[in-house]
């Protein structure tokens, strides 16, 4: 049996889920997401708790049966407190800002590049070199997170470009640190 899979998700609070056949919709404070589910998998609602059960021992159901409830789970946190990824800006003349919802980036090219937040998902900056993407779907959030950060990634030498908070950038040795070794 799956490990993550067996444990029941708790409800917290002012979330409510709703199941009809395959589809699941969980309505909270701060949205509503909804899901459908593989055929093989079923999921209960018991006493405050969401419980999923897979009905067969085949391998890409015991594969889905995890993953359905991480999903879950992930929409029940998201529906009550949200998700958010912090990214950082390295660089001399790197900057981010807001113009009303959209986040506007100078990264060293000729031109600025304006960001447009998709439904769901919320910019802020709480300083020119500090950007929090926001939102309750946790795998929109991360994709967007992503992408923004595409826009310059962390180069080798000296680590500029946009990353996430905390992240390490792994640096390489110039042309003089490779003859003094």
């Amino acid at each position: 049996m799956s490990r993550i899979g067996r444990k029941p998700i708790a409800l917290p609070n002012g979330v409510e889920v709703k199941i009809d056949g395959r589809h699941v919709a969980v309505k909270g404070g701060k949205g509503t997401l909804e899901m459908d589910i593989m055929p093989q998998i079923n999921v209960k609602l018991e006493e405050g708790k969401v419980i999923v059960e897979r009905e067969s021992e085949i391998k890409a159901v015991r594969a889905a049966h995890g993953m359905t409830r991480a999903l879950l789970n992930n929409m029940i946190t998201g529906v009550s407190s949200g998700f958010e990824k912090k990214l950082e800006i390295v660089g001399v003349g790197y900057r981010a800002a807001m113009q009303g919802k959209t986040l506007v980036l100078s990264l060293g090219y000729s031109h600025t590049i304006e960001v447009v937040p998709p439904q769901g998902i919320e910019f802020a900056c709480p300083s020119p070199i500090n950007i929090t993407v926001s939102g309750i779907d946790k795998q929109i959030v991360g994709q967007v997170a992503a992408n923004i950060r595409e826009y310059r990634s962390p180069e080798p030498y000296k680590g500029k470009g946009i990353r996430y908070e905390g992240e390490y950038v792994i640096r390489k040795a110039g042309k003089a640190g490779a003859k003094s070794k």
